[in-house]
């Protein structure tokens, strides 16, 4: 996804909070309307998503628990891109460790923003096809909190239509992969 340059004119940057994954910036910006302001704005390096698919024809997503939201979310595997990685690195990395499957079969779905009002982040979407399951999978990072649920596109589907608790990004990258499931 290309998208258009048109950098504001940046007049003043007032905060600057570097975290482990992200940083926050408040800054005094002149847009290309003409109109100024402050504006918040998340800087985060991108995330990398597989749509996991089990020779079957089953998704392999995770209920994980998600602290900002006090709950567990139904979502696919996926990981912040490292400096030193290639979203496709990050996320063939991400689902041995999240799922305990390997990919063998990998396609390109697609790239879009999460939340282009406050943040620049991207999601890189991959399909991964011809799954094995690892003997022994990588350790999981301490903070993660989740387990696999096994299923069909259409319970899937169904489960996003009834308004179950799904992620954004796991809704999007299941739109675009819904062409090549079975």
């Amino acid at each position: 996804m290309l998208i258009g340059r048109e950098p504001p004119q940046l007049l003043k940057q007032r905060l600057v909070y570097q975290g482990r994954k992200f940083s926050f910036e408040v800054s005094n910006l002149r847009l290309p309307n003409n109109s100024r302001g402050d504006w918040e704005c998340i800087r985060h390096p991108g995330g990398a998503l597989a749509v996991p698919v089990t020779p079957d024809g089953k998704l392999v997503l995770l209920r994980q628990y998600r602290f900002a939201l006090q709950g567990r979310l139904l979502e696919f595997p996926a990981g912040t891109v490292e400096r030193h990685e290639a979203p496709e690195e990050t996320i063939k990395r991400e689902i041995e460790e999240e799922t305990g499957y390997r990919a063998h079969k990998w396609q390109k779905l697609g790239q879009f923003p999460v939340a282009p009002g406050y943040s620049d982040e991207l999601i890189y979407a991959f399909l991964a096809q011809d799954l094995e399951k690892l003997e022994t999978p990588p350790s999981q990072d301490a903070d993660e909190d989740m387990e696999n649920v096994l299923m069909t596109p259409q319970e899937l589907e169904d489960a996003i239509l009834a308004g179950e608790p799904i992620d954004a990004k796991s809704i999007s990258s299941f739109f675009l992969a819904r062409p090549f499931l079975k």
